[in-house]
């Protein structure tokens, strides 16, 4: 039997109904920006229930610092936070994989059993100008992620309740 990492079948991965972490994966270019910001939110507003992840299609060599920023300014935890190639996350069964830019939906790899989401955002890093300019396009983004990932929230919430309900009758 082999150690190494292997996936979990679609028959051995939890249904959105038990007592399980959902997983979902942001997938951008950079994974320096958008990819980064909608990780750190999601944990924030629901880490309970979800297990959250984030790559790129061609990592950058770091976090955009101004990304860093804006969610250390808000409190948000960002230990840990790396760019990630999403080879990395190949292995790994996902609930959902979000797009967050239209590269990323373009070259998206197929994960089996993901429902597939896309969201394209502007990309913060290409703002030009002052850093006072530029960090306002990061709270832009961060403020329009953090809403859309609010209101998917609940309605993801409410189909994992009809799932329930509907495996009780």
């Amino acid at each position: 039997m082999s150690n190494g990492p292997r996936m979990i079948d679609r028959e051995e991965s939890p249904t959105m109904t038990e007592n399980v972490k959902r997983r979902v994966l942001f997938l951008c270019t950079g994974n320096s920006c958008r990819s980064q910001l909608a990780e750190a939110i999601l944990r924030d507003l629901d880490g309970d229930r979800y297990e959250v992840f984030s790559a790129g299609i061609d990592p950058a060599s770091e976090v955009n610092p101004l990304a860093i920023r804006v969610l250390q300014d808000r409190g948000l935890d960002t230990s840990g936070l790396r760019p990630k190639h999403v080879d990395e996350m190949m292995q790994i069964r996902f609930h959902r994989v979000i797009t967050v830019c239209d590269n990323a939906n373009e070259h998206c790899p197929y994960f089996p059993g993901a429902e597939r989401i896309h969201w394209p955002f502007e990309d913060p890093a290409t703002a030009t100008g002052t850093e006072e300019t530029r960090m306002r396009a990061f709270q832009t983004v961060y403020r329009e992620l953090r809403n859309r990932l609010s209101f998917w929230l609940e309605i993801d919430r409410k189909r994992a309740d009809l799932t329930k309900k509907a495996e009780i009758k």
